[in-house]
């Protein structure tokens, strides 16, 4: 069975220049923005409930370092840009202006120096493809997350701790909290709890060793830190807080559970027993000796609190066209290919009120569905 896709608008990227990372489409309902980031600078665009830019709003934010030597996230109200670099965490207003910083450990993994700035290794070869970490706004925009590699140049958690987990006053940088990150990673990406500020999803990467994940609690005065066992991608928030999504690492395993980590019984789905052979793929024993497994895409999330947009492009790809699923946590429909009016490129990105997003093939565009069966307002 399948669902029909309804195209709900197509949103142009903001920047062409051949650095430029993809257009993404940021925030919770009723706060989205579109955000895109090249070597030069991040830029932010509000969008309506139509996902249509809201008139004069557009706002810049001069890069401190080219977008290959780290990460960035905009707040929540388009006010401020923080940017996850090599060395250090820097909140950097529209202005150019840098509101605060805070300098940590070096991520490129030999180098023990506390750099003091970017020129200082900007042109050192083996400084040109480090590990990094990420930042995160908490929903309400007053605090920032930042995965950094210790120690701060206070000093450090202790012997054995290599990345830490920071909680950062957005105002003025001060950092009310520590915690140690419990990995080494090469990469990483938070997710906010939607409604409580002090509270935090990490996904950690470490390459092929594995994938650690975190989830962040702060009350005001104490950072806890919960080490979900097992390697898992994070992969999204439920609308109300209450459930995150996420993959394996070896991608064959895909579950909803609680906001502590916790498998919700019955929301486990394994790769193999669930997505139906390719059409397209050889269905001779011979052929298939040699065809790559289904998988689960790390990619997806929650359209609504019960349906979970998610794919299989990596395991597709080598047959033909790409399959995109909705998959319903209820049990009333189960998995159900998602039919587009011409083939879809891309990973899908969920956008919550019913609605998904997937890049143009061109890359210069983001078109939002819906299901066409769904009678919402959006």
């Amino acid at each position: 069975m399948s669902v029909p896709a309804r195209l709900r608008a197509t949103v142009p990227a903001l920047l062409s220049s051949p650095d430029a990372g993809p257009p993404e489409i940021a925030g919770l309902p009723g706060r989205r923005i579109l955000v895109q980031g090249s070597d030069e600078e991040v830029v932010a665009r509000p969008l309506d409930d139509a996902f249509a830019a809201v008139p004069g709003t557009e706002v810049r934010f001069p890069a401190p370092w080219p977008r290959r030597r780290g990460t960035w996230e905009v707040a929540p109200d388009a006010s401020l840009a923080v940017f996850a670099g090599v060395h250090a965490v820097r909140a950097v207003e529209p202005s150019g202006a840098t509101r605060w910083e805070v300098r940590h450990g070096c991520w490129y993994g030999a180098c023990r120096e506390m750099h003091e700035s970017y020129e200082e290794y900007a042109e050192e070869r083996d400084h040109r493809y480090p590990d990094g970490g990420s930042v995160g706004f908490s929903a309400d925009g007053k605090l920032v997350w930042a995965h950094v590699r210790g120690p701060l140049p206070e000093g450090g958690l202790g012997p054995d701790a290599v990345d830490e987990w920071l909680v950062i006053d957005a105002v003025d940088g001060r950092v009310l909290a520590r915690g140690d990150a419990g990995a080494a990673a090469a990469g990483s990406e938070h997710l906010p709890h939607p409604t409580d500020p002090g509270r935090m999803g990490l996904g950690i990467g470490e390459g092929q060793d594995g994938a650690p994940l975190r989830l962040g609690r702060w009350d005001g005065e104490r950072l806890d830190v919960t080490y979900v066992e097992g390697d898992l991608c994070l992969l999204d928030v439920s609308p109300s807080g209450e459930r995150i999504m996420t993959v394996s690492h070896d991608q064959d395993a895909l579950s909803v559970r609680d906001f502590d980590g916790r498998p919700v019984e019955g929301l486990e789905w394994d790769a193999e027993s669930v997505l139906p052979p390719h059409p397209d793929a050889p269905s001779n024993d011979e052929d298939a000796e040699d065809e790559a497994p289904a998988c689960w895409d790390w990619a997806g999330g929650f359209v609504d609190g019960t349906t979970l947009v998610v794919s299989s492009v990596e395991s597709d790809d080598e047959w033909g066209e790409v399959r995109h699923w909705l998959l319903d946590t209820t049990g009333t429909h189960g998995l159900r290919r998602i039919a587009y009016p011409s083939p879809p490129s891309g990973q899908p990105t969920a956008l919550g009120h019913g609605a998904w997003a997937t890049p143009s093939e061109s890359g210069d565009a983001l078109h939002v569905w819906v299901a066409a069966e769904a009678q919402m307002n959006l």
